[in-house]
């Protein structure tokens, strides 16, 4: 796949790659030659395998504003985002904090909804979601730790 890299211009803005035209980040050197030793074809034929991975693996979301609930596979480019280390030692941090809280959140929701309790949920919030009805608070299963399925 010819890229020019001297034609691209991150105009002022923060690329993880490219910090001027034909000239990557240091970090960044290597995925920015890489994608020059793949075909056109064999580029595309990465994303679209990427794309059916995660649509076979259930990996969606969906846009309650936009009616329908329809699910959508999660976006994926098949080029990585190069971070140092100190800064994914940062961004690692916080993922892990806020997994923590979520699962201590949902952990509560099925348990003993102190959340609730103490007004900081409101109990009408859990009336209208379909995915909470009123027979798995407390239900045995819950006894059990509940959460994400994410590894912290």
């Amino acid at each position: 796949m010819n890229i020019e890299w001297r034609g691209y211009d991150p105009n002022g803005f923060y690329d993880e790659m490219m910090r001027a035209p034909a000239q990557a980040h240091a970090l960044a050197r290597g995925m920015a030659n890489y994608p020059q030793t793949l075909s056109s074809d064999e580029v595309r034929a990465r994303q679209q395998a990427a794309e059916a991975a995660i649509v076979q693996m259930g990996i969606t979301f969906t846009v309650y504003s936009e009616g329908g609930n329809i699910d959508r596979a999660w976006p994926f480019d098949i080029i990585p985002r190069i971070i140092a280390a100190q800064e994914w030692a940062v961004t690692e941090a916080g993922l892990r904090q806020r997994l923590r809280a979520l699962n201590l959140f949902i952990n509560d929701l099925y348990g003993p909804q102190l959340i609730v309790r103490d007004g900081v949920f409101p109990p009408r919030a859990l009336g209208r979601l379909q995915e909470f009805p009123p027979r798995v608070h407390r239900h045995p299963a819950a006894s059990r730790r509940v959460g994400t399925h994410l590894r912290q």
